[in-house]
């Protein structure tokens, strides 16, 4: 394989031979030229194999071939320049000065390109150049100008290639030899034949994505470079000059060389050999996948059909490849096939019809009529299955039998049992329903009872609170009532006896008798006022009392008298 011409970038290796393989698992017995079985990691710096690697065509030592180095595309130029002069031949750099006047104009940081008499010249500097001399004016012919940092310039022989980092420019030498130019270029003036720049390859952009056919995972993308070459009859054909490889990171490729094989890390590579060819391309992260299997007889000659469930990683890929299979789900079906049909085949249909799956729910004990067959897929299977994984360089992860079913007139029988089953089930889940729909509405009438209930005896207390309150606070009432009319009477009592009191005292100290006169007369005037003036007022001390008793015990005989007779 071919290689850059700037060996100064090691960031990124396209051509040469492969990085030596770091990851996990990819052994040394992978070398498929070797009889050795050790498992020992290859040391570091030392690749599988180095026939992808090929002549290096652009370090060749060539006439008038020169790499670009740090000075530039003009000071590369002037090396050729040199070198065509030294040689006896026309100087590839023109004579010309520049003027400021007239002229084609050569603006910095371009090439004039002139043709003269069927070769090139070049104008390095910038300004105007006139027409003169008129002595050879017809053997000239402005071409225009060129850009410096144009990745490819072709005039007459002369290839200017310069590429970025990103960039790779494939090239076919006079002898029609590839060679791949990445992150440096080169100036070149072919006598004899031509350099032709056949593509520049964005290498992080390929053109062909490739993408795992089982998985749907992205496994890299590639782009053929191809040239076109006419052969003895005259006519036109394309053939692959050059291929490129960008592989992500975790995935890897397979070249191949007759029956020589080589792992090709993840990165950017490029392949110019034509006796090599990319066998495939994998990836080796981990990858799950629903797989059906084909038709498989148990020991009393019932079909059945089984739905597996597996979960592998490839780490060995030259295993695989060694054994001809193109993807690990190839290697794992034929396998997985082989060792069901064996496990199966001695097996009755009564220990399969009751499990359906096998997984992490049903792997607890034996009693189960059904664990022959868990037992035949818990210990055989997976053991099996794992050894022969390993013997094409893929870890087996995961396996789990997810759904069987039955074919023939046993799965006529299996499918009306079945659907009688659901329909008993259907039914019987439709009698839960009513009932559970009957069981919450009486639950909800009972509560609504309960609810009403308790507001009831809440009115029922607040009302009792609201008499208890009331009557409380008319007793209260009562009380102060009570209180307040006697301490009004006591008040008033005190108050008139203390009006006697002052009165008496006031009449105590009236001492003039004839005032005392008008005082008893005024007493006897307002008593005359109270009661009438025909009230008969009886003495009650002296004679005038003595007088009235008489009056009334006569009263008194009179009327016994008269009651008498």
């Amino acid at each position: 394989m071919a290689s850059r011409i700037d060996d100064g970038d090691d960031d990124t290796v396209i051509g040469g031979p492969p990085l030596p393989v770091k990851r996990k698992g990819f052994k040394k017995s992978d070398r498929i030229d070797e009889s050795d079985s050790s498992s020992t990691h290859p040391r570091k710096g030392v690749s599988l194999h180095a026939f992808s690697k090929t002549a290096d065509y652009a370090l060749e030592e060539r006439p008038f071939f020169v790499p670009v180095g740090k000075d530039g595309i003009i000071a590369a130029l002037e090396r050729i320049d040199k070198q065509l002069r030294d040689s006896g031949r026309t100087g590839l750099l023109s004579n010309k000065v520049p003027v400021s006047w007239t002229g084609r104009e050569v603006a910095p940081g371009f090439l004039g390109l002139i043709k003269h008499g069927g070769l090139p010249k070049i104008l390095t500097k910038p300004g105007r150049y006139p027409g003169f001399p008129l002595r050879n004016w017809w053997a000239r012919q402005w071409c225009g100008t060129q850009g410096l940092s144009d990745t490819a310039i072709q005039f007459q022989g002369l290839t200017v290639v310069q590429v970025s980092q990103n960039q790779a420019a494939v090239i076919s030498d006079p002898q029609n030899h590839i060679f791949v130019v990445k992150n440096s270029g080169f100036v070149a003036y072919a006598i004899d034949g031509t350099y032709d720049v056949l593509a520049i390859v964005d290498q992080t952009h390929l053109s062909t994505s490739i993408k795992d056919t089982v998985t749907g995972a992205t496994l890299g993308s590639t782009a053929e470079i191809k040239m076109r070459s006419r052969v003895a009859s005259g006519k036109e054909q394309e053939y692959v000059a050059a291929l490129f490889l960008n592989i992500p990171a975790n995935n890897c490729a397979i070249l191949q060389r007759g029956d020589d094989l080589e792992l090709l890390p993840a990165g950017q590579h490029y392949i110019t050999n034509p006796n090599v060819t990319l066998r495939g391309l994998f990836t080796l992260g981990e990858n799950q996948l629903e797989m059906p299997t084909k038709d498989i007889f148990t020991r009393d000659q019932v079909p059945v059909g089984l739905r597996i469930y597996l979960k592998w990683q490839l780490i060995e890929p030259l295993k695989l490849t060694t054994h001809g299979y193109n993807t690990p789900y190839d290697a794992l079906r034929d396998k997985t096939q082989s060792i069901l049909t064996q496990i199966v085949a001695h097996l009755d249909y009564s220990s399969m019809v009751k499990q359906r799956s096998l997984g992490p729910d049903n792997l607890e004990d034996g009693t189960d009529p059904s664990s022959a067959f868990l037992d035949a897929l818990r210990t055989r299977a997976m053991d099996e299955m794992h050894e022969a994984a390993l013997e094409y360089g893929i870890i087996l992860k995961d396996l789990a039998v997810i759904d069987r079913q039955f074919k023939g007139e046993i799965a006529s029988t299996m499918d009306k049992l079945t659907t009688r089953a659901l329909q008993a089930q259907v039914e019987a889940a439709n009698v839960d329903r009513e009932n559970s729909n009957k069981v919450k509405q009486e639950e909800g009438a009972l509560a609504v009872a309960r609810i009403k209930a308790q507001s009831r005896n809440t009115q029922a207390d607040s009302e009792a609170y609201s008499v208890i309150a009331a009557a409380k606070a008319q007793a209260e009432r009562t009380r102060i009532e009570a209180l307040a009319e006697a301490e009004a009477t006591r008040l008033t009592a005190e108050a008139d006896a203390q009006a006697i009191s002052v009165r008496a005292a006031a009449d105590a100290k009236v001492t003039d008798q004839f005032a005392r006169g008008m005082e008893m007369r005024r007493v006897e005037v307002t008593r005359v006022q109270a009661f009438g003036n025909k009230t008969v007022f009886v003495p009650t001390d002296g004679t005038g009392v003595q007088m009235g008793n008489a009056m009334a015990v006569g009263m008194a005989a009179g009327m016994g008298n008269g009651l008498g007779a």
